[in-house]
């Protein structure tokens, strides 16, 4: 059996650049309301490249933490496309990411 930072950081590396998933939608997905121990896993992924947490924001598309701290994640959003006003990304629902289909 998969542990459960293993399954994050699977579902994590699927979001397609230029598109962002929230720490809700990793728990709805995973069957778990664990939704801040995502958030925790996330802050601790030891593969930043592999497995792109920074496509990972809060549910109302403000941009929360990131290992390599906010303004890089801002940056790695922005480069991929994404519009950031006040560290929220703007039209956010727009980029949205789901991994099964819409709840």
């Amino acid at each position: 059996m998969i542990g459960f930072a293993a399954q994050c950081y699977q579902l994590v590396s699927k979001i397609p650049k230029g598109k962002i998933s929230t720490y809700k939608e990793i728990g709805l997905t995973l069957n778990t309301k664990a939704y801040r121990s995502i958030g925790r896993i996330m802050a601790k992924n030891p593969h930043l490249i592999d497995v792109p947490c920074h496509r990972v924001v809060k549910t109302d598309g403000y941009i929360g933490g990131y290992a390599l701290g906010m303004m890089k994640k801002i940056e790695l959003l922005q480069d991929e496309g994404l519009i950031i006003k006040n560290n929220r990304i703007v039209n956010y629902k727009n980029y949205m990411f789901y991994f099964i289909a819409k709840h």
